[in-house]
Order: C-alpha cells, then sequence, then structure tokens
C-alpha cells in the first residue's frame, strides 16, 4: 500500500510538473506576441515624412540618384526614430508654398519665408554652407567689401540675392547679377569669361571643378577664393509641421554626428575629404 501511495504521488508530481512547463511556455508566447505587435505597432506610427529638397544642388542633392551629403543625412537621421523619408524634389522657390499647402511634411529650407507662424517648427541645420566669390587669378581681383565688386558682373546660385543683400543688391539694380540654377555651368562661364564672378558655396564648387577638370570639359587656371561672407546657419535649416517628428530629426542628427557618422557621409562625396562642423 505504501509503495502504491509513493506511485501516486511521483504520477501528481509529474503532472504537476508537466503543467506548470505548458503555463510557462504559454505564457513565454504569449509575452513575445505582445512584444511583437508593440514593435508592429510602434513603427506603424511612425509615418513617412514627404520632405522637399532641391532639384539642382549636387554633392549636396543629386535627384538621377535620390542620393546625396543632404538626402543621406537627412534620410539617416529620420531612420534612427523609425521614420521613412519620402522625397520630393521642387526648385527652392517652391518650397515655403508647397509647404503651406500641405504638399510635403517638411522642407529643407523656408528660402527666406518664416513659417514659424504658418506651422512650422524648425531643426537643426544639416548643412552649414561656406559661400564665396572665385575668380580667375589673372584679373589679380582684391575683394574685401561690397564696394570692391562695382562694376563686375556675377553669377551665383538661386536665392543668393536674399541672403547676401547687402553685396548684391547693386550688381543687381546695374544688371551685372545673374541666377544659374544649374550651378556646373557657373564654372564654365567663369572660364569662358562671361562673368567676373562666381558666387558659390565652396563644397559645390569643388564638386563642379572636379567634374569639369575630368570630363575635359575645361583647363585648369590658378583661382581666386574670396572668403568675405559671414554665414548665418539658421538661414538654411529643415522646416517640419509636426514638431514630435522635428524633435525626433533633431536627435537622429545629433546621433549621426556624435558617432562620427555624419562626417563619413561628407567624405564619401569629396574628392578631398576636409572636417565639418
Amino acid at each position: 500500500m505504501f509503495e502504491s501511495q509513493i506511485d501516486v504521488a511521483g504520477h501528481c508530481y509529474r503532472v504537476k510538473t508537466s503543467a506548470i512547463f505548458f503555463v510557462e511556455k504559454a505564457a513565454a508566447r504569449t509575452i513575445a506576441l505582445l512584444l511583437s505587435f508593440s514593435c508592429i505597432a510602434s513603427l506603424s506610427l511612425a509615418e513617412p515624412v514627404r520632405m522637399g529638397f532641391a532639384n539642382t544642388i549636387p554633392p549636396y542633392t543629386i535627384p538621377e540618384t535620390s542620393t546625396g551629403i543632404e538626402l543621406d543625412i537627412v534620410r539617416e537621421a529620420l531612420a534612427l526614430k523609425n521614420h521613412t523619408l519620402v522625397i520630393h524634389f521642387m526648385p527652392l522657390s517652391r518650397m515655403p508654398g508647397s509647404f503651406v499647402l500641405g504638399d510635403v511634411d517638411a522642407v529643407m529650407t523656408d528660402f527666406g519665408t518664416d513659417l514659424s507662424a504658418l506651422n512650422g517648427h524648425y531643426a537643426e541645420p544639416v548643412i552649414l554652407f561656406n559661400n564665396r566669390f572665385y575668380s580667375l587669378k589673372d584679373r589679380n581681383l582684391r575683394i574685401r567689401e561690397p564696394s570692391d565688386i562695382k562694376g563686375l558682373s556675377i553669377v551665383a546660385f538661386p536665392g543668393a540675392q536674399k541672403r547676401f543683400p547687402e553685396w548684391l543688391k547693386n550688381a543687381q539694380a546695374e544688371g551685372l547679377y545673374h541666377e544659374i540654377k544649374v550651378q556646373k555651368l557657373q564654372i564654365l562661364l567663369l572660364f569662358a569669361g562671361r562673368y567676373d564672378l562666381v558666387l558659390s558655396d565652396k563644397v559645390v564648387f569643388q564638386y563642379f571643378f572636379s567634374q569639369q577638370l575630368k570630363n575635359n570639359n575645361l583647363q585648369a587656371k590658378p583661382l581666386t577664393e574670396h572668403d568675405v561672407f559671414v554665414e548665418r546657419p539658421l538661414d538654411y535649416r529643415p522646416v517640419f509641421k509636426s514638431q514630435e517628428i522635428r524633435d525626433d530629426f533633431n536627435e537622429g542628427l545629433q546621433a549621426l554626428k556624435s558617432s562620427g557618422r555624419y562626417q563619413e557621409i561628407f567624405d564619401a562625396y569629396l574628392a578631398e575629404p576636409r572636417k565639418v562642423q
């Protein structure tokens, strides 16, 4: 009788152990499912971000491949917060209107229009431009103040007059100032003697200058760089409709800088890598 009681007790213990095992396994399966649903829910909450980018600023934006320094940085900064970038290329001048009309959720610049009163939330600058005048060295031009460019013809990027009116307003009034959106033409026009000065960001100028030399489109000549502009980083920065997405972007951008990835993206597009801030 005693032995049969032991058998019964052993059987009960095995049943209890098996029950506990199945309960724990079911609980683990339930927790895993809950975690999966939580991850899916968090991903679904991160809506795509439709963003306007300039259609002609290589190497910052390269529409043909949907790549470029600017695009890669923004894409990766948003991705760190599970946001997907949807690119809309457009002229710089169209960005404020597209933002206000709701065609996009964000734009890379306000193009001189304050969007803060129109549901716009400004982010940290992605790119710090380094604009300067370029001239052929044999012209022996010395430029330190606006009066030094009186009578000189100037070709620049779209929107430059809005950013540097103190330098360009007189040339514009005299009919000596023009803006060209295809910036690679600026260098060809300078070397052809059609213009006295090119106003360009240093990275953009170096990129196109290297391309033209590589393609044998011009013969290299010594150049003079006139570094006379005081840059205002807040003149060119992204604007978002959603404050939450703006904050996500700022966090992602800072993470790229802290990790060194920001610098890596710059270096990948430049023949001669330079330190960026």
